[in-house]
């Protein structure tokens, strides 16, 4: 039984918060997407997911299948590769840039929490140097500041 289709504001919001909204619905034009109240147009993991479907199921050309879809050839490439990954939840949106404080390594931290209890006057312009000259990696100041705050209870 087909499900009447609404705007459905409860779901349009979700899309946003979630990056999941499609950015030009309206270019769409599969005919699974036509008048089928289960395929939304607006559903940005949904066109992907289907996307594949049309190309590796149904055999459709990358190129024709792109244009139905509202969607670009490195779209899809990128979808394949992320669905190949990780399957239906690989097609969700990932959080850009660096996952966490990448040149921190835990070997780094343990030798700027000994130079801060060593020398707790050494400004982190030093600490920076020092970082570099033991271990080969630039890191700026400001972000070695940051991390040595972190630790630190706030007093009001």
């Amino acid at each position: 039984m087909a499900v009447p289709k609404k705007p459905n504001s409860g779901k349009l919001d979700a899309l946003r918060q979630t990056g999941t909204l499609h950015p030009h619905p309206q270019l769409v034009t599969d005919p699974l997407f036509q008048g089928q109240p289960f395929f939304d147009g607006r559903d940005l993991m949904q066109v992907k997911y289907e996307l594949l479907r049309k190309v590796e199921i149904d055999g459709a050309p990358v190129s024709t299948a792109v244009t139905a879809f509202g969607l670009s050839r490195p779209s899809y490439y990128q979808a394949r590769s992320a669905f190949e990954e990780g399957g239906l939840a690989g097609l969700a949106p990932q959080k850009r840039g660096p996952r966490g404080a990448h040149k921190f390594s835990t070997e780094v931290l343990e030798f700027l929490g000994q130079l801060r209890t060593e020398q707790p006057a050494m400004h982190y312009e030093e600490m920076a140097e020092r970082v570099q000259q033991r271990f080969g990696i630039t890191v700026n100041p400001r972000s070695i500041e940051r991390h040595l705050r972190r630790g630190q209870k706030k007093t009001s």
